[in-house]
Order: C-alpha cells, then sequence, then structure tokens
C-alpha cells in the first residue's frame, strides 16, 4: 500500500510542480529529479497563465518604475552589507589609546548649546563642571538661544558654578544669551567661537551627560597634528524606558558602530555628530567655519574639514550617554530634521567631492551616505506600486517572481537586519540573540518614518528653507517615569491620520496576497502594516495618554509658546 501511494506521488509530483507549483509537490518533485533540473523545467515549461496572460504597454509603465525603485533600494541594500564587510576587514584599524601624549595638556573650550531645555541643563552643566581637567586649561560655554524659563533657570545654574556655591569650587564657566537666534545652533556656536580660549573645542548638546574623563580620553588624540576632529560614541540613558526607546537605541548602535566604525576604519570620510565630539579650532576656520545653511551643520562642516585634508578619529570604545526621544513626535523631528540635512548638504558638498583628488572609494562612499535619505520617497513610489505589481506578477507566474522579486527584496530589506543584529553583537556579546525580537519592529518603524522623512527630503530636493526644530528632552530615564512631554509639544496635523490610511491600504494587500495564495509577500507586506499603524497611532496616543496619566489636566496650558518640536 505504501509502495503504491510513493509511486502515485512521483507520477504526480512532475504534473503538479509544472502545472500549480505546489510546495509538496515540488519537494517530492525535486527529491527525484534534482532542485535545478526543476527550476529549468520550470523556467522553460511554466504555461500557468499562458492563455490568460498577455502583456501590455499598462503593465510595462506599472512595472518599470517598480523595478527602477526596486534596484536602486538593493543598491543601498548591499552597501549595508558593504559597511560590515569594511567593519571587520579593517578591524586592526580601529583607533585606541593615542599614539603620543601632550607634555602639557592644552586649553580646552567645552561649548553647551541649548535652546529651551530648562529639564535638563542642570544636568548638563553639573557633568561638565566635574570634568577631570585642570580648571586653569579649560572653559565652559553655555550658549543660550532660549525663548522660555530655560533663561533664568540657566543663569542661576551657571552662576552658583561660577561663585562656587554649588560644590565648593568656582568653575570657569560663562553665560551667552542671544536673542535673534540667527543661524540656530550653527549661529551660537559660531558665536562663541568668537570669545573662545581653547585652542580644542568640545561639543556637547544638552541631554548628554559626560563622564568625568572624557576629556583626558579625547584630547591627547590631537598630539597628532593632522587630526582635525574626534568623535566618540554615543550610549543610552534611557535605553530601557520604553519600547520605543529600546528600538531607537539599536537604530543609532547600527549607526555609531557600522556606520562610524567601518568608515572610519577603511579611511573614507566620516562625519562629526554635533555633539559629544571635539575639534581643533583652527579647522573650523580652515574649513570655512560653521555655516547654517543646512539643517545638519555638522555633515557639512566634517565634509569641507576633510575635503581640506584633515584627519578625524572616531573612539568606539569611548563613550557618552545621552537621552533618547521618548515621544514618536520627537522621534519623528528628529529623524525629518536629520533626513532634509544630509540631501540639503549633499546637493551642497557632493560636487566638491566629486572635484577633490581624493580616492573614488572615498567618493562613492560619501555619495551613499550622503543621498542615503532618498530611500525614502522611493519607498512611497514603492508603497503605491506594490498592490498592482502584485497582482501583475501574480498572473505572470510564481516562479519569475522568486527568480526576480525575491533577490531584490532580499537585497534591500534583509541587510537593514542583519546590519542591527552585528552592531548588538558587537556591543552586547552575551546577550545579542534578543535583538532577534525587536528586528521586525526596526523594519517596521524605518518603513513607517516615511512618510515624515520624504517630505523633508521633497523639501531639501525643492529648496523649501525650514527652521531648526529641536529635539525635546524631559529628563526621562527610567521605565514609569512622568514626563512634561506638552511643554514643547507641537499640534500633530494630518499626517497620522496619513499614515493610518496607508496602514489600511497595507491591510488590504495582505488579504489580497492570502487570498491569491501569495504567502511569500505576507510577512514583508505585514511591515509595512505595522509601520505606519505604529507610528500613526503613537503620534496621537501618546499625549492622550500622558493626560490621563496626569488626571485628565491639560498640560499644554502649561505652555503658551508650543515650540515646534513635533511633525
Amino acid at each position: 500500500m505504501q509502495m503504491q501511494a510513493m509511486q502515485v506521488l512521483n507520477i504526480a509530483a512532475p504534473i503538479a510542480a509544472r502545472r500549480i507549483g505546489s510546495p509538496l509537490a515540488v519537494f517530492f518533485y525535486a527529491q527525484k529529479h534534482g532542485l535545478l533540473h526543476y527550476l529549468r523545467e520550470q523556467q522553460l515549461a511554466n504555461q500557468t497563465f499562458a492563455h490568460l496572460y498577455h502583456w501590455n504597454w499598462f503593465d510595462a509603465a506599472l512595472l518599470t518604475p517598480y523595478f527602477i525603485v526596486m534596484v536602486i533600494l538593493a543598491f543601498y541594500g548591499i552597501h549595508r552589507y558593504q559597511l560590515v564587510w569594511l567593519y571587520y576587514r579593517n578591524a586592526k584599524k580601529a583607533t585606541k589609546e593615542p599614539p603620543q601624549h601632550f607634555e602639557e595638556l592644552p586649553f580646552v573650550t567645552v561649548q553647551l548649546p541649548i535652546f529651551n531645555e530648562q529639564f535638563v541643563i542642570d544636568r548638563l552643566i553639573e557633568a561638565c563642571c566635574n570634568l577631570d581637567y585642570p580648571r586653569d586649561r579649560f572653559e565652559i560655554q553655555v550658549l543660550d538661544d532660549s525663548t522660555d524659563e530655560t533663561q533664568q533657570v540657566a543663569t542661576e545654574i551657571v552662576e552658583r558654578y561660577r561663585s562656587g556655591a554649588a560644590n565648593g569650587v568656582p568653575q570657569p564657566i560663562l553665560y551667552i544669551h542671544r536673542t535673534n537666534r540667527h543661524g540656530y545652533k550653527a549661529g551660537a556656536l559660531d558665536n562663541g567661537l568668537k570669545t573662545a580660549k581653547g585652542e580644542f573645542v568640545a561639543i556637547f548638546d544638552a541631554d548628554f551627560v559626560p563622564p568625568r574623563d572624557w576629556l583626558l580620553q579625547v584630547v591627547h588624540h590631537f598630539a597628532e597634528p593632522e587630526i582635525g576632529m574626534v568623535q566618540t560614541r554615543w550610549t543610552h540613558l534611557n535605553r530601557e524606558y520604553s519600547f520605543l526607546t529600546q528600538v531607537e537605541a539599536i537604530l543609532l548602535d547600527g549607526h555609531f558602530v557600522l556606520e562610524h566604525g567601518g568608515r572610519s576604519r577603511s579611511g573614507v570620510f566620516f562625519n562629526f555628530n554635533g555633539t559629544a565630539g571635539m575639534w581643533r579650532k583652527c579647522v573650523i576656520d580652515d574649513a570655512g567655519g560653521w555655516q547654517h545653511d543646512t539643517l545638519t551643520e555638522d555633515t557639512d562642516l566634517s565634509y569641507r574639514a576633510q575635503i581640506r585634508g584633515w584627519k578625524f578619529k572616531y573612539l568606539q570604545h569611548v563613550e557618552c550617554p545621552a537621552e533618547l526621544p521618548i515621544e514618536m513626535t520627537a522621534f519623528k523631528t528628529q529623524q525629518a530634521r536629520w533626513a532634509k540635512g544630509l540631501i540639503q548638504t549633499s546637493k551642497k558638498i557632493l560636487p566638491r567631492v566629486f572635484r577633490s583628488d581624493v580616492p573614488f572609494h572615498t567618493k562613492l562612499e560619501a555619495w551613499y551616505h550622503l543621498t542615503a535619505n532618498l530611500s525614502y520617497p522611493l519607498m512611497i513610489v514603492l508603497s503605491v506600486l506594490l498592490m498592482p505589481a502584485m497582482i501583475i506578477r501574480f498572473y505572470q507566474g510564481w516562479f519569475q517572481m522568486m527568480l526576480i522579486d525575491v533577490p531584490l527584496f532580499m537585497a534591500s530589506t534583509f541587510s537593514i537586519s542583519s546590519f542591527y543584529l552585528v552592531s548588538q553583537k558587537e556591543l552586547f556579546p552575551g546577550r545579542w540573540y534578543k535583538t532577534f525580537l525587536y528586528v521586525p519592529f526596526l523594519m517596521s518603524l524605518g518603513i513607517g518614518l516615511t512618510l515624515t522623512n520624504t517630505r523633508a527630503v521633497l523639501e531639501a530636493l525643492l529648496g523649501i528653507q525650514s527652521s531648526f526644530k529641536r529635539t525635546p528632552k524631559y529628563r526621562v530615564e527610567k521605565r514609569g517615569e512622568k514626563s512634561q512631554a506638552a511643554k514643547y509639544r507641537k499640534r500633530l496635523g494630518i499626517v497620522p491620520w496619513i499614515e493610518l490610511a496607508l496602514g489600511c491600504y497595507f491591510a488590504l494587500t495582505v488579504w489580497y496576497a492570502i487570498a491569491n495564495e501569495n504567502y511569500f509577500t505576507v510577512p514583508f507586506l505585514f511591515l509595512f502594516v505595522l509601520g505606519y499603524w505604529y507610528t500613526g497611532l503613537l503620534s496621537l496616543l501618546q499625549g492622550r495618554w500622558e493626560r490621563f496619566r496626569s488626571g485628565g489636566v491639560d498640560l499644554d496650558e502649561s505652555s503658551p509658546k508650543p515650540f515646534p518640536v513635533g511633525v
């Protein structure tokens, strides 16, 4: 009886495999004749829709941009693999201890640019005043552009530390306030340089808490005269605060481990991140100074300095903890600012890079780095075309989908998961495997940001200027702590509703894929549903949840000036 059943399967499997391609029939057919033989048969004999489907101009008009987008995204995905390869290939070139030390410590200016940071300014100033460095060899500049109560709070704190009332030792700290906010952060830094005494300038944003030994770990790397900037790695004070902050931390870890690590080790250009780094003051002047025609003044200055021949160092082992955005709207603001700023910088800087004498691989890496955010509008195009393309590809036959679509999907999407898994393995070798649980949400969050970041990218491409929208900080570090997020929260507008609508559209594509037994695409499509619904719902509900936790009090009333921090 068993032998008869096997004979029937051996006869039926090739027929079924050729006609409907069922997984069970494919298994038995491949087991008998070999998988390669089966694939060749399929390529020649797949006639499923031979008399039902005919290629036409409409399908070509849809599939041409679909495949162009897929190929471009695949190239950016392959580039992520390349960064991982560069990171490991050049592992021996990682910067550790400085090759030489200063005989006498140089004078350092510590700049603290702030804008409406009343909840964290005391933590920042305390950390900087406790830095382990001779008091006659450094100064602290509090560069305040604030328009709210932060002015009074910062003034009082600075006076306490300068007089010695705070910790018994007078500190070399100055308070510099501007009323016009010209140039935003870049303008504040440039204004501070006019009176800065230091040969070197360290910069910390308001949400950072530099360790006591940070200056001593960094400054000796400048004993090499060709070094123009040293960047250290961000860590996260409130990593465990919420699921959102955990995902954000993994995203930033990928940047600071593999992007900075891979680029710095292989000797190509990389950028100062705007904080937790130190500059040689003369390099800033030599490169043209701080300029505010882009929203990422740090990247702009970094490329101008490296084109001039200055060398940068990245210290992965030197950590500087900071606070992650706890709200979806704040996170969107941060990401949109970076996306727009990098595209603005690419328009400004890439022509100079291509005209320079740097090696071709440096120019190519600069292209990938500065244009990476073009993937966001491409993802919007892909989102629009995905369902009609799926229908057309289904009627063309599943074998063609497996042969063409799957490799493109793998190159453009799976590189993301491997990228962040590797970064966590480098930082947390004993517990990195837990990152597997976050991978779907990492990819979903990236998809969910496409709408806001696409708008930012298009504004940059069209030359539409906008103000520097700061990321709010609330000194919230532990799970369960209440924030005062409404102090700087902005109205959300229509964007979250569009995100919810896109999520519903992709829920429809999931239903269509299941109904047509196109099960392979379901997990990928579900990432779109999860991403758009997660970002949309969290944007809408977080503010209401805060009011609920506060007993129904409308915290917005406490802020007569809701400065723009949301999307």
